[in-house]
């Protein structure tokens, strides 16, 4: 068994490999960026080695610092996790060549799968069905419209090095391809220093299928079942679950049959996620599932598959990485229950899921499922990673109770100042349409108005601001009555703001609700209120009218710019992008005006709030 693992990652990853390293007697090492010096899996590690600043690209993306860690702290292995470095063959061969112990699939595997339309031709050659499209060499522009009108409108812009919905874009008309096209090729050259995409067939019932895979050095290859990725925004899962729902047996047998064969092709070592697409039109059938890619690490979402296995998938992965043959055969793995994972983000749903950032100042997670987290109270959620708080996973007999457990948990979370997807993910879980089982990746656009949490405050949240002001006063509420009436029940009347939203409130001692553990912030099921005392004559709490200053929401790079000074532009036309987070923002006109000023251009960094666009409105 391996002795002494360095962990080329950080936040929740790190400290679920450290959870399973520990019990199994291997001494840790973590590496950390400026960013995370203060984060949880530094101190819990056994050993710690700062590698760089902040910006990934000069930390965790860094092969040199990462080896160069492990040769001065005498590591025997590298687990790479998921993300930055974990499907690199060059790190991986790297690693290898520093005698090293590479805990993750083998260089070839990994070079096999990087490319999907090379990916695609393997599958094709071992007889697994791939979803229809384009995968030729040919980059230039006017042939990728001409393959895409060829296959049809809609289609979908892959990167062919793409992975967690980077560099991916659908197209509804052939107007939309070059655009898309564009923005595609940005995105995937920042992400994956390769511009380079396929077309594929849009399916337009679609499930996200996925087959977890095990295969060790002496040929064996077992399948762990499937998991349902359908739930997802922006193509990033938002809701995992374990088995899919609606899956007969002979369904079931067929998708995972075809993921060992996908994972035999490549002489497959290691952990692997063997992805499909299915056209759920007419429910799941075998034969209309697709190979998508295969993934070749540990995925997010593993969670939901140790759930309802049993099974320790990182400790698998340290045993098949020192040598060992497969813990289990396949006829030994067996599904209990289900599983269900959330994914709670620091992002506005009410904003357009627009990333948060800033310091934990309170995080309370109710007990009752597994969290998995990299972040406790007093940490710091900075826009150079990922905005993922936690990974909630909830397991029962039965897909209901399941949701329901993980649902209660979601209405429970209380964090401050962040925002998070609290509040949305307890309405998902709580949707009619997805306790029936009716997942598809367009749910949530399909759903988005029940989903997304109202930017107005309900009346339990604003008796229980009203409560609390009034008890912060010194006062007791039902004494000094305003509108007091013989036989009625007692009320007074309150000014308060909420969200810098002027409120009158009659406050009714029967119907006081919410609560928290913020002075001046009231949660209520999973959402946030900030609150306070109002002017009596009712001045207003916004700002009022914009006054056509279009600034950074948060800190960030600048990946284009569509306007001039002096142009005129219309309500809602792009006029910056804004990389942050990972993500790409387009910030649009707020009315219809002319570009008075312009401070952005491409390339330069810009801080949470800097102005970028100021437009002057029309009369």
């Amino acid at each position: 068994m391996i002795e002494s693992l360095l962990i080329a990652n950080r936040g929740e990853i790190a400290r679920r490999i450290m959870r399973t390293a520990r019990r199994l007697g291997i001494r840790t090492i973590a590496v950390y960026s400026d960013a995370d010096a203060a984060m949880p899996f530094v101190r819990e590690a056994d050993d710690a080695v700062r590698i760089g600043s902040a910006p990934a690209r000069d930390s965790y993306l860094r092969p040199d610092r990462l080896l160069q860690a492990a040769r001065q702290t005498g590591a025997q292995a590298v687990h790479p996790g998921y993300g930055f470095l974990s499907e690199n063959a060059e790190f991986a061969e790297a690693v290898i060549e520093a005698g090293l112990i590479w805990v993750g699939a083998p260089p070839s595997s990994i070079r096999s799968m990087g490319l999907k339309h090379a990916a695609k031709e393997r599958m094709i050659a071992a007889h697994v069905a791939v979803t229809p499209g384009y995968l030729g060499a040919d980059q230039d522009p006017v042939r990728l419209q001409r393959e895409g009108d060829a296959i049809g409108y809609p289609v979908l812009i892959k990167a062919v090095a793409g992975g967690g919905g980077k560099g991916m874009r659908r197209v509804d008309a052939a107007a939309d391809f070059p655009a898309a096209l564009a923005s595609c090729r940005r995105e995937a050259a920042s992400s994956f220093g390769d511009d380079r995409v396929l077309i594929e067939r849009f399916i337009l019932s679609p499930r996200h299928i996925e087959v977890q895979v095990f295969g060790d050095s002496r040929g064996n290859v077992v399948h762990l079942f499937e998991r349902d990725c359908s739930l997802q925004r922006r193509h990033q899962k938002v809701i995992e679950e374990a088995p899919a729902p609606g899956m007969d047996e002979a369904t079931r047998s067929a998708i995972c049959l075809a993921a060992v064969r996908a994972a035999q092709a490549i002489a497959y070592v290691g952990a692997g996620t063997v992805e499909f697409i299915a056209d759920a039109c007419e429910g799941l059938r075998a034969d209309r599932v697709w190979f998508m890619e295969m993934n070749t690490r540990l995925q997010v979402e593993h969670p939901v598959t140790e759930a309802v296995t049993g099974q320790d998938l990182v400790e698998w992965q340290l045993r098949i990485a020192s040598g060992e043959p497969l813990p289990l055969a396949q006829d030994e793995l067996s599904m209990t229950g289900c599983a269900i994972e959330a994914r709670l983000y620091a992002e506005n749903p009410a904003t357009g899921f627009s990333p948060s950032a800033g310091r934990l100042e309170h995080i309370r997670i109710p007990p009752g499922v597994r969290v998995d987290s990299g972040v406790e109270e007093g940490d710091q959620v900075t826009s150079h990673y990922d905005p993922m708080i936690a990974k909630l996973i909830s397991h029962a007999a039965s897909r209901q109770q399941a949701a329901r457990k993980l649902a209660i948990v979601a209405a429970g979370i209380e964090v401050w100042p962040v925002i998070t997807n609290a509040a949305f993910l307890a309405k998902t879980l709580r949707h009619p349409a997805f306790l029936a089982g009716a997942v598809t990746t367009g749910f949530i656009d399909d759903h988005l108005a029940d989903l997304v949490p109202s930017a107005e405050p309900d009346d339990r949240v604003l008796q229980a601001a009203a409560a609390s002001l009034v008890a912060a006063s010194g006062q007791d509420p039902w004494m000094a009555l305003s509108g007091f009436r013989l036989n009625a029940d007692a009320s007074r009347q309150v000014n308060l703001a909420v969200c810098d939203r002027p409120y009158l409130v009659n406050l009714d001692r029967h119907r006081q609700g919410g609560g928290g553990g913020v002075k001046g912030v009231i949660f209520q099921d999973g959402a946030a209120w900030p609150f306070a005392r109002c002017r009596t004559d009712h001045a207003e709490a916004s700002q009022g009218r914009l006054d056509g200053s279009v600034v950074a929401p948060m800190s960030g790079t600048i990946v284009a710019v569509s306007v001039s000074p002096g142009d005129r532009i219309t309500r809602g036309q792009t006029l910056v992008v804004l990389e942050a987070m990972k993500m790409e923002q387009s910030l649009k006109a707020p009315f219809d005006g002319v570009v008075a000023q312009l401070r952005a251009s491409p390339g330069t960094q810009v801080e949470d709030g800097a102005l970028l666009v100021h437009i002057e409105g029309d009369e």
